[in-house]
């Protein structure tokens, strides 16, 4: 009978290894390829999908054709099959276990499929029969969504919380991931409409399929590079750390009892409102914008109107980029001194006030761009908060209930965030076939243009309007210090109820990362000494020399502070008021 512990896998074989070798997170090569460079083109089709796929779907692959039922159903019913893939992709993570790690082997895998339903949705013959290009395009769409597109974020999240242990790595992973996420959203709502309106359609505003074709070969084979090279350049630390250990066995919390305490919380329901009502106003003005400047925008002078839509929908987008770009700087820093519900609530007012610019400006691109820097100025409180106070409510709901909900709680998070776009994709395309939208009109009808300007100005600022409400009664942060003590007592009490020594989780976290600095460190000198027998170099003089380096490190932050200090202090002393004279000294003066 064969030893099943030492039944090896694909990814034993050498040429599957990281390339990663270094116990610590570096710059280069990892931060740069496995976490910005390898997500920004895995989800660059994503990126353009937001902002231009049905686009494709009404003016191009079925332009001039009465699509208005398929164009509404297919989204909407896709979206049981989007929301199952997100769940069935968690439990495959959650249940791998190999050398390459739990997260890793599934981006490989999303090489094959993010590439092949990238191609697929862009290779349908134009010319065939509309059912055969309805069921090749709904395939295509489902196998993007519901699988290519679950199967690599999943993953892809998952590789923040096992490639480190030390805290402020993960914080600057995360923050690679997320400047990539802004670029390809940038890339999707900017660089590309500009290039579609210039190579994707010709002069007489007609679509040239070629082109389509040979776009999106580069974008899906630009993915699968980007996948491969994700791959090699990420490595999973901590789930190295149990690869030979058996998972440990926990007490779980049924669903019945995490949706009864969650249920009963007032302040878990106004945050998921208010995520829900956010969430699918902003997919509704994201899908509806290229529509809005082709259609309701007046067209710039010299420049057919798919060409102005193009470049117009770029303005917007870097208008709509730049003050939530600039926001990153101020919103944490507001939130810790005003409080996340105030400085969101603030940002709902700004957006509301943008939306009614946005809304009197009409067809006039000069306020409807004022307005739109607006709305996006004030939506980024939101944007930056929401898993926050989402967070905020959880211990809450730990505080009152003894049991966390978290896994409950992000699972219909993340379901809200995936559904938006299907629904409101089937809404807005049901919406605009009602009322008669056809690609091949040189105008559409008033009706038509109304619902393209409700969807993308009316509907936002009406949602931020309810968000700004919701939060008005959003009372969780002056529970939050009570509930903090609560659940370390409770914490405290069971683990010596059970017989295990109390460590406060503040200790316990220094306690880990002073543990992992210490295996870092030793890692650092392992390969330090194995650089010096390669190069023929005397190790001790080289320790010596980085030790020397780091002393002059902290010796020029600590003269940097100690100024800092004093400047401070000095300016302190100049400010205040000036020392009034006892009584005594009062006395003395007169004498």
């Amino acid at each position: 009978m064969k030893d099943q512990s030492k039944k090896r896998s694909v990814f034993d074989n050498p040429i599957l290894s990281t390339k990663v070798k270094s116990a610590n997170v570096k710059p280069f090569p990892e931060l740069l390829f496995g976490y910005f460079i390898g997500p920004f083109g895995a989800l660059l089709a994503s990126g353009i999908f937001g902002a231009y796929l049905n686009t494709y779907f009404t003016n191009v692959l079925f332009r001039g054709e009465d699509i208005r039922i398929f164009g509404t159903l297919l989204p909407l019913l896709s979206t049981i099959l989007i929301v199952a893939g997100n769940l069935i992709a968690g439990q495959l993570i959650e249940r791998t276990k190999t050398k390459a790690g739990k997260a890793r082997p599934w981006i490989l895998l999303s090489t094959v499929v993010l590439c092949a339903a990238c191609i697929l949705m862009f290779v349908i013959p134009h010319d065939a029969n509309m059912i055969v290009r309805m069921v090749w395009y709904a395939i295509s769409y489902n196998l993007y969504y519901s699988v290519a597109y679950p199967l690599y974020n999943t993953a892809n999240s998952t590789l923040i919380p096992t490639s480190t242990r030390n805290s402020s790595q993960r914080g600057l992973l995360a923050s690679a991931t997320n400047v990539a996420s802004l670029g390809v959203m940038g890339a999707g709502s900017m660089v590309f409409p500009t290039l579609a309106g210039f190579l994707l359609f010709d002069a007489n505003e007609n679509p040239v399929y070629g082109a389509w074709t040979v776009m999106f070969i580069v974008v899906g084979v630009f993915t699968a590079l980007c996948c491969i090279l994700q791959y090699y350049f990420t490595r999973e630390r901590v789930t190295e750390e149990t690869i030979n250990v058996p998972k440990e066995q926990h007490k779980k919390v049924s669903v019945a009892k995490q949706l009864s305490a969650v249920g009963k919380e007032p302040f878990w329901w106004i945050i998921i409102i208010f995520y829900l009502v956010f969430q699918f106003s902003g997919g509704m003005k994201n899908l509806s914008m290229q529509y809005f400047c082709q259609w309701v925008l007046e067209p710039l002078e010299g420049m057919t109107r798919v060409a102005s839509a193009g470049l117009t929908q770029t303005i917007l987008g870097v208008l709509g980029a730049v003050p939530m770009a600039i926001a990153v700087v101020f919103v944490w820093p507001l939130s810790n001194k005003h409080g996340k519900k105030n400085v969101t609530l603030v940002g709902m007012i700004v957006g509301v006030i943008g939306g009614v610019i946005a809304w009197i400006g009409g067809n006039n691109f000069v306020p409807v761009a004022i307005g739109v820097a607006l709305k996006c100025l004030g939506s980024a409180p939101a944007c930056y908060m929401i898993l926050a106070m989402i967070s905020d409510v959880l211990d809450h709901v730990e505080a009152k209930s003894g049991f966390r909900c978290d896994g409950l709680t992000m699972s219909i998070y993340s379901a809200i965030m995936v559904a938006s776009t299907p629904i409101t994709t089937g809404i807005f395309n049901g919406l605009i076939g009602a009322t008669g939208y056809n690609a091949d009109l040189s105008a559409q009808a008033a009706s038509t243009v109304t619902v393209i300007q409700a969807s993308y100005v009316w509907v936002e600022t009406i949602a931020y309007a309810v968000c700004g409400v919701l939060l008005v009664f959003f009372l969780v942060e002056k529970f939050l210090a009570k509930d903090k003590d609560l659940i370390m007592e409770r914490q405290k009490a069971e683990a010596l109820a059970a017989g295990i020594e109390w460590i406060p989780h503040e200790e316990r976290l220094r306690l880990e990362e002073e543990k992992a600095n210490a295996e870092a460190e030793e890692a650092r000198k392992a390969e330090l000494r194995a650089y010096c027998e390669r190069k023929g170099l005397n190790y001790e003089e080289k320790e010596a020399e980085y030790l020397a380096k780091q002393e002059a490190k902290r010796a020029a932050a600590k003269a940097k502070a100690d100024a800092k200090a004093a400047k401070a202090a000095a300016k302190a002393g100049k400010n205040a008021p000036a020392e009034q004279p006892s009584e005594e000294k009062k006395d003395d003066d007169k004498e």
